[in-house]
């Protein structure tokens, strides 16, 4: 079996960027700016070797999708009722019946609900033999009726390989502000687990090759994730930096990229 793609060491130096969104004084946003001007770039079907060995068809749909909360349950389920049959390889067994839940180790009694997986993948996930060909059927609705797939998929599928974390901190003069880090998910962000997945591609340079920063690329999924305001804010600061050469550059993205990158200034 070939061997999966080489990764870099996640323990690299990173450029930290922290500041107040513009629209709320309660909210703090710190960002890496490691990565969010590297040129990481989804290689799904074009070099992604896969979370599980032999299996790089299935790109990181081998566990399924867990839900956030009820609303992005619901997003999903209504997107969902709009697959045809040409849209969803499975749809005629599972179209009612595509969630099942996971039981949590660490509480007894309780579990998580997440997409089916089936024969070893997530139910949405169309395999090459199938006649509009392979990969996610909520991905390929939102492209085939103009949306987002931010608008049609779980928001984990759409948020990878961004990861958000929130806490309320309180500061000394006790006052409290919402602090958003927004960074790499990078193996470590699946738990114990993620040092046994066959390869991920945010340390591979393999995924490393976007013509632009993921700043740039990644602008509707930050926007969602931070709002308006404080994306803009988030770019222009990360622009400046690139000018100003800066940024501690990811070791996976090529070399001229934090020189070549930020000269593409928005319009």
């Amino acid at each position: 079996m070939q061997a999966p793609p080489d990764e870099v060491d996640p323990d690299h130096a990173r450029e930290w960027l922290e500041f107040t969104d513009p629209a709320d004084a309660e909210h703090r946003v710190r960002a890496d700016l490691t990565w969010l001007t590297s040129a990481w770039t989804c290689v799904y079907g074009r070099g992604c070797a896969g979370v599980v060995a032999g299996r790089a068809e299935d790109g990181c749909c081998n566990h399924g999708a867990f839900f956030t909360d009820t609303d992005d349950l619901q997003r999903v389920a209504a997107a969902v009722e709009e697959l045809t049959d040409a849209d969803w390889q499975r749809r005629g067994q599972w179209a009612t019946d595509w969630t099942e839940p996971e039981p949590d180790e660490d509480e007894p009694g309780s579990a998580a609900l997440r997409t089916r997986v089936v024969d070893g993948a997530c139910v949405f996930l169309n395999r090459a033999d199938h006649a509009g060909g392979g990969g996610c059927a909520l991905h390929g609705l939102a492209l085939r009726t103009g949306r987002h797939p931010l608008e049609t998929k779980p928001d984990v599928c759409w948020q990878l390989p961004v990861r958000r974390e929130q806490e309320w901190v309180e500061r000394p003069d006790e006052t409290r502000v919402l602090v958003s880090t927004i960074g790499e998910f990078d193996r470590r962000g699946w738990g114990p687990g993620g040092h046994d997945l066959h390869w991920w591609c945010t340390g591979s340079p393999t995924a490393h090759v976007a013509a632009e920063p993921l700043v740039d690329t990644y602008a509707a999924e930050l926007t969602e994730l931070l709002g308006g305001p404080a994306y803009q804010e988030l770019r222009r600061l990360t622009h400046a930096r690139l000018d100003l050469g800066l940024v501690a550059p990811h070791p996976a993205s090529p070399g001229p990229v934090p020189v070549e990158l930020h000269r593409r200034r928005p319009g």
